[in-house]
C-alpha cells in the first residue's frame, strides 16, 4: 500500500463510532434559471438559493466543509457545528459560481469529478439540460482553491451493474488519474446514482479510499456508504430544518439498532 493511500485512511474513522454518520448534504450543479423545466433531474441550484443556504447554516452556528475536513475534525474530537458539502460531477459552474459563495463563508466543499470525461457534458442525463464538465487545468485549480477533490468514478456508471473489471477501472482507475491531475491521491468516492451493493462497498474500501458517498444506503450505511440529503432550489430554512431533524431521527434509530 502507497504512503499515499495511508495517510487517506484516517478520515474513516469518525462514522465508525455511535453516533451515526454526520449530516452531508448533496449538491450537483450552481446555475441560474427560471423554468424548472430547464431543471428536469432537480441537480441544480441558483447562487441566490446556495448563498440563503449557507446563511441558514451559520444562523444555526453550522459551517460547511468538506467530507474529509468533516471526519478529521470528529476524529479528533472537534466536528461539532460542521456539516459536509459535496458536489457530484464536477461541472464547470463549481468553479465560477459555487467557489466564490464557499469562499465568502469560509466553507470548503468535496467535489466529486470523472476524470474519464474531462472538459465534455453530462451525457448520462437524456433529458439534458447538458452542463460543461471541468477539464483538467479545471480540477487543479478547485484543488489549488483548497476544495476536497474526490471521485465519481470514470464515466458516471451504475456500478452494481458493472463486471469486476469494469468497477476495479471506475474505483482504482480513477483514483489513478486524480492523483495524476493534482498529486493527491483522493480519500472520497462518491456512488454514481446513488447505486451500491454490498459487493461494491467492498470493492471501494478495498481501492483504498477512506470514505464513500451514497444517498440513502440503508443497512449498508457506514464509512463506505455515507447517507446524503439531497438538497434543492426549494429548500430554504424551513425546510433545510425538517431535512436536518430527519437526518437525525433516522441516524439515532440506527446508531440504537447497531
Amino acid at each position: 500500500m502507497s504512503a499515499d493511500t495511508e495517510t487517506a485512511r484516517p478520515a474513516a474513522a469518525a462514522p465508525a463510532r455511535r453516533t451515526g454518520s454526520p449530516w452531508v448534504l448533496m449538491y450537483h450543479s450552481v446555475a441560474d434559471f427560471t423554468d424548472p423545466a430547464e431543471d428536469p433531474y432537480g441537480i441544480t441550484v441558483t447562487p441566490y438559493a446556495l448563498e440563503a443556504q449557507l446563511l441558514w447554516l451559520r444562523s444555526r452556528g453550522l459551517r460547511g466543509v468538506s467530507v474529509g475536513e468533516l471526519l478529521r475534525a470528529r476524529a479528533a474530537g472537534h466536528g461539532a457545528g460542521l456539516v459536509g458539502l459535496t458536489f457530484d460531477d464536477g461541472y464547470t459552474d463549481f468553479l465560477t459560481r459555487a467557489l466564490p459563495l464557499l469562499r465568502r463563508y469560509d466553507c470548503t466543499a468535496t467535489l466529486f469529478v470523472l476524470p474519464g470525461r474531462l472538459g465534455v457534458d453530462n451525457v448520462w442525463d437524456p433529458l439534458g439540460p447538458r452542463k460543461p464538465l471541468l477539464t483538467a487545468e479545471g480540477i487543479r485549480e478547485v484543488a489549488a482553491a483548497g476544495q476536497e477533490i474526490g471521485s465519481h468514478g470514470l464515466l458516471h456508471q451504475d456500478l452494481t451493474a458493472a463486471p469486476d473489471d469494469v468497477l476495479q477501472q471506475e474505483l482504482r482507475g480513477s483514483r489513478e488519474l486524480i492523483r495524476e491531475l493534482t498529486g493527491t491521491l483522493p480519500a472520497g468516492f462518491c456512488y454514481p446514482y446513488g447505486h451500491l451493493d454490498a459487493r461494491v462497498v467492498a470493492a471501494t474500501r478495498d481501492a483504498g479510499y477512506g470514505y464513500a458517498c451514497a444517498i440513502d444506503p440503508g443497512r449498508l450505511a457506514g464509512p463506505h456508504a455515507m447517507p446524503r440529503t439531497h438538497i434543492s432550489q426549494a429548500d430554504g430554512g424551513p425546510r433545510l430544518r425538517i431535512k436536518q431533524v430527519r437526518h437525525q431521527v433516522r441516524e439515532l434509530r440506527r446508531v440504537v439498532h447497531l
